[in-house]
């Protein structure tokens, strides 16, 4: 399948825009990992600790792989300016002791992570060599256990930090995010994580109107009054610190936010069981999501749609309706 491009493909710079990947797996260690990855890519594997792994200097960027679990790895915040741990000696010893034996744990039930370079948009078909990798290595996605809650994250590039332009792509996620969820068919392990939550109607309702246009600074004023949490489908808190830190950290006191120059959309299924599910096929609809962004007069009409109906009876059906007009937008395109 071919990856789509979106409608403007430069960053604020006038450069290339690029896109990062998460992808979130069970059953594959940081090292084997870390070994495809030099087998595809080149570069040097360097070995972390027993559940983190970077791969440095390959083709495309450096590649980071780990459990996502923080106990598993040293905290930088735990030592100080010279390396030197700042725990009393046995409970440093007893830590370290325990770090490989919580990772093993961990292991079973938390995914590993594998974070790529941020690759040009034009270069995404670089990376489904990776998940063909994964795959035949014995990568275990979401659908393989009950208890596995394991998502996809890109990361694209904004291509301006002016107000209209992300108020026009969160307009656009939102009206499209009932749509979404129907395509991407939500694991029901996902669903009750927590991670992934979809964007209070009553939010989405006022920020569709057409009539909804803020500055910039009162747009990340209403998006943080209404979302306090980085868990959303489309999590703007990066993008945010990136561009205004001081109004996002008054706000938010999260450590694990970081300031980026792009939208975090969390993808809620990484299918790696499923002989064909690739990259592009959830990369094409954050494609969708920027086309429609791109058509102000079809996103006004139906933002108005959306809060209307909202309104009055919810929002039974218009994940077909948003379709429908997907489907129209393709056609004209």
């Amino acid at each position: 399948m071919p990856f789509r491009t979106p409608p403007r493909l430069t960053n604020p710079d006038g450069a290339p825009r690029r896109v990062g990947v998460e992808l979130e797996f069970a059953n594959l260690d940081a090292p084997t990992t870390a070994a495809l990855v030099r087998e595809l890519y080149g570069g040097t594997v360097e070995v972390e600790d027993p559940h983190r792994c970077a791969v440095r200097g390959t083709r495309l960027g450096d590649f980071a792989v780990e459990l996502d679990m923080r106990a598993a790895h040293p905290d930088k915040k735990e030592v100080d300016a010279n390396g030197e741990s700042v725990l009393p000696g046995r409970l440093d010893q007893l830590r370290d002791s325990l770090r490989p034996l919580l990772g093993s744990i961990g292991s079973l039930v938390m995914p590993f992570e594998i974070a790529a370079p941020p690759v040009p948009i034009g270069q995404l078909a670089e990376l489904e060599p990776l998940i063909a990798g994964l795959r035949a290595r014995g990568a275990e996605g979401t659908d393989a256990s009950p208890l596995f809650a394991f998502g996809l994250h890109f990361n694209p590039e904004v291509a301006s930090f002016d107000a209209d332009y992300l108020l026009d792509h969160l307009k656009s996620f939102l009206v499209l995010a009932p749509w979404l969820r129907n395509e991407i068919r939500v694991d029901p392990t996902r669903r009750l994580s927590g991670f992934i939550a979809a964007f209070p109607v009553e939010y989405a309702a006022k920020v569709v109107d057409p009539a909804y246009r803020p500055d910039r600074r009162t747009l990340i004023a209403d998006y943080l009054e209404a979302n306090p949490s980085r868990n959303r489908e489309l999590d703007l808190f990066p993008l945010f610190a990136h561009i205004d830190r001081e109004i996002l950290f008054a706000k938010v006191k999260d450590p694990h936010v970081r300031p980026r120059p792009t939208f975090h959309y969390r993808l809620p299924n990484a299918r790696l069981g499923d002989p064909g599910w690739s990259l592009a096929e959830d990369w094409n609809r954050w494609v969708m999501v920027e086309e429609l962004a791109a058509d102000r007069e079809r996103l006004d009409r139906l933002g108005a749609a959306y809060r209307d109906l909202a309104a009055r009876r919810g929002l039974d059906g218009w994940a077909d309706e948003a379709g429908r007009e997907l489907a129209q937008l393709r056609r004209a395109g």
